[in-house]
């Protein structure tokens, strides 16, 4: 595990595009940041569109990679999801990312960035907030996120933030590095030289807009793939929007307990974190505890320096 460097007041951050345009609200995020005393770098992407992308594929990787050579920055902010990260994979420069080790935040179709970068380099990510949503921020999902990236804390519980209880569906007891993230993205690792290593580790899960019996068919790839019968551990954030199509379709929860509640290790759900307020920032590729006796969630060893 590599932990980046603290962020500062004082700090700069650099604000890249990914995966869609950024969109005027990007803008709120820019002046709230510089109000509050840190000095911001735009990526080439930030104001860049090609189809529905931040720009072209070169463009955007160009600014990952450029963001990570960049000895002023301190870490990395993505604007906003909605797809177009896997498309840069190839074109990223892990060994940069290895030798300039620093914060890099983001969710959604940024899991896919957050994964990669954690497993190919080592280095802890931060599943956290973006700029399309940053007028939305409440209390407890800003006082999580800047926590995490700027307090060096050798563990902290991370479900101590939570507003409500998490929902026990297997009992036990787990400890490993949380990797995941956005469901999606996870499926679509798969197969590929990018596709997520669950063994020993807790698993993180988030959706958004997905019918139920999509959840479903996710999981039971999932499940196939030896990807549940490896981790130690399981923590389903918010699952948005998760309807039923029709009414005979399996209900949400039912999904969950069917698909884990005969594992024979700690799974929980009702953790507040993706497409929801509050939403507690995760730090991928982080150690953890977990204990369905306890109800919490620990951060173990802290995720800065």
């Amino acid at each position: 595990m590599v932990k980046p460097q603290a962020l500062k007041y004082g700090d700069t951050i650099g604000i890249i595009a990914p995966a869609n345009y950024s969109g005027a609200s990007a803008d709120t995020m820019v002046k709230d940041l510089e109000a509050r005393g840190f000095k911001v770098v735009l990526g080439d992407s930030f104001y860049s569109k090609w189809y529905n992308f931040g720009g072209s594929d070169e463009i955007r990787a160009k600014d990952i990679n450029n963001m990570f050579k960049n000895k002023e920055v301190k870490a990395i902010f993505c604007v906003r999801g909605g797809y177009g990260s896997i498309r840069l994979l190839d074109l990223i420069d892990f060994d940069t990312i290895r030798k300039n080790p620093k914060i890099f935040v983001g969710y959604s179709d940024i899991t896919t960035l957050l994964m990669a970068i954690s497993q190919k380099t080592g280095l802890v990510t931060f599943h956290g907030p973006m700029s399309s949503n940053y007028t939305n921020f409440d209390d407890i999902t800003r006082i999580s996120f800047f926590d995490t990236i700027m307090t060096d804390k050798d563990s902290y519980v991370l479900s101590d933030y939570l507003g409500a209880d998490l929902r026990v569906i297997s009992s036990g007891k787990a400890e490993g590095e949380i990797v995941g993230g956005n469901l999606s993205l996870i499926v679509a690792s798969l197969g590929t030289k990018y596709e997520i290593d669950t063994k020993g580790k807790i698993l993180f899960i988030e959706e958004v807009g997905e019918y139920t019996y999509r959840v479903d068919r996710m999981f039971q790839q999932l499940k196939l793939a030896g990807k549940f019968d490896d981790a130690s551990g399981i923590i389903l954030g918010s699952f948005t929007k998760a309807n039923q199509e029709a009414p005979e379709d399996m209900p949400l929860q039912e999904v969950f307990y069917d698909s884990f509640g005969s594992l024979k290790k700690p799974v929980v759900s009702n953790f507040s974190s993706g497409h929801m307020r509050p939403f507690i920032t995760v730090p991928i590729g982080a150690k953890a505890k977990m204990n369905t006796d306890t109800g919490k969630i620990e951060i173990v060893g802290g995720t800065v320096k």
